[in-house]
């Protein structure tokens, strides 16, 4: 199949390009670059620098004419979205839309979009929290996440393009940038193999942090080749259904580097939840998909990485 990976050259949508190529997919990357690194584009693959909100993607879609599309394109800090709730929806709404009507346009059969299990369910009322639980976002990323999944339901009941959601939980791996506030694994890392100590957020002064469901990008990886053929016009949970303390992650990746280095502390920032964890049962039963790696395994493997590719801020 030919393969459009838009953030094909960030974190994530890296390693899925990768996992497409060698399962013997073409594969087209369209990145911006503007967060990714096209020392990530895998070389078998065909690279575009656009911009998914530029009207410029309309020539893109018409030369590619791509089977599927995977959208990992965009605004994906918190934070940033609180700050700047414009250019969150500006990319991760309408620049949303321009993809999903470029693919009516070139007879897309199947977009496979990324959402946040990590977020769309807000302070849920179930823990861990299924596909069922209600959607009730409180950041504008969350929110515009929503939308997204709102839109491909509609463009699947009026022209009839299939879709498969992907809601991933904390998504961590090599690759992962530290810059700004949405790696927390990366940040950690990098920090203390520089020997600094890093900030450790919680709810009024809470030691143990916050709770999240952390999950290995190659089991993410999987999670998306299962969407090529399965899961049609349904979401999905892609998480561990295990939760972890902030705190119990930093203390697994002190202990792996060595150090005794100790976090301080910070208050939550606007937006951050207070517990986030996912049931993947929906998962492992329609897509034939559950996580391989332990955290132990994980953090492995990232470290390993960043202790190879580091580049230490002066």
């Amino acid at each position: 199949m030919r393969i459009l990976v838009t953030g094909g050259a960030g974190f994530i949508g890296s390693h899925v390009a990768d996992a497409f190529l060698e399962a013997g997919h073409e594969v087209i990357i369209l990145d911006n670059l503007s967060t990714g690194d096209r020392r990530n584009v895998n070389p078998s693959a065909h690279f575009i620098e656009a911009d998914i909100c530029s009207s410029s993607l309309k020539q893109a879609f018409a030369e590619i004419r791509p089977d599927i599309v995977n959208h990992h394109a965009a605004q994906v800090s918190v934070p940033v979205s609180v700050r700047d709730p414009l250019l969150d929806a500006k990319i991760n709404v309408t620049g949303f839309l321009n993809v999903l009507h470029n693919c009516v346009a070139a007879g897309v059969g199947k977009v496979i979009f990324i959402s946040s299990g990590g977020a769309v369910y807000g302070e849920a009322e179930e823990y861990p929290s299924s596909e069922n639980c209600p959607l009730r976002p409180l950041s504008p990323y969350a929110i515009h996440k929503k939308v997204a999944e709102d839109y491909l339901r509609f463009f699947r009941h009026e022209y009839g393009m299939d879709y498969t959601i992907l809601r991933y939980a904390n998504v961590y791996g090599p690759r992962q940038v530290s810059h700004g506030e949405a790696g927390v694994v990366s940040i950690f890392i990098e920090q203390l193999l520089a020997n600094r100590q890093p900030r450790l957020y919680s709810y009024e002064g809470e030691p143990q942090g916050m709770i999240r469901d952390y999950v290995y990008v190659k089991d993410v990886v999987a999670a998306n080749l299962k969407a090529l053929d399965c899961g049609g016009n349904e979401a999905f949970n892609i998480g561990t259904g295990r939760e972890t303390y902030t705190r119990d992650l930093y203390d697994e990746i002190a202990r792996q580097l060595g150090t005794d280095i100790q976090p301080e502390q910070g208050l939550a920032r606007p937006g951050d939840l207070h517990r986030s964890l996912l049931n993947i049962e929906k998962a492992e039963r329609l897509l034939g998909w559950k996580p391989r790696y332990t955290m132990s395994q994980g953090l492995a493997e990232t470290i390993g990485y960043f202790k190879v590719n580091r580049e230490i801020q002066p």
